[in-house]
């Protein structure tokens, strides 16, 4: 054997990336009772990092998380306190891409946002992931560099502004 362990199920684990709404199975984020949350939730889509080393295993989570985005600003149309609504994308790292829904609450004073430092052009080096944020119809992005180059995306007209 050459040590090497094949992963099973991966064609019905990529299906259910293209079929399921995480939304459906959680009850965790209920938009009745914001109080409940936690500190700026949100939520991962490649738990695994499968997308660390490959673009084309990256882009069916990208493809989830903005369905779940687009998903959210329908849900957030009922919130009566303002929010901001928002994609955080790492140059390389896939595990870490997460979508984030921030309210004020009792646990974070950080509200609104107030970001720095961030710019228009990109900053990024993954030049796939560069093409398919540029390729997002009705997104706004900004681009920074901490660890790791990352893009910061958002919609006009949903949540509170940057």
């Amino acid at each position: 054997m050459s040590g090497i362990k094949k992963q099973r199920g991966l064609k019905r684990y990529y299906k259910n990336l293209a079929s399921k709404i995480d939304f459906d199975r959680k009850t965790w984020l209920d938009f009745e009772n914001t109080e409940t949350w936690e500190r700026n939730w949100h939520i991962h889509f490649d738990y695994e990092g499968h997308g660390n080393n490959s673009f084309k295993k990256r882009k069916p989570h990208l493809d989830k998380l903005f369905r779940h985005f687009d998903l959210l600003v329908d849900k957030t149309k009922k919130l009566k306190k303002g929010f901001h609504l928002y994609t955080v994308l790492l140059d390389f790292d896939s595990h870490s891409d997460a979508l984030f829904l921030h309210t004020p609450n009792q646990n974070n004073s950080q509200f609104p946002f107030k970001i720095s430092d961030l710019k228009l052009d990109t900053t990024l080096t993954n030049g796939q992931l560069n093409d398919y944020i540029n390729n997002l119809e009705g997104f706004e992005k900004l681009y920074g560099k901490g660890g790791e180059a990352f893009c910061l995306i958002y919609k006009k007209n949903v949540g509170q502004p940057f």
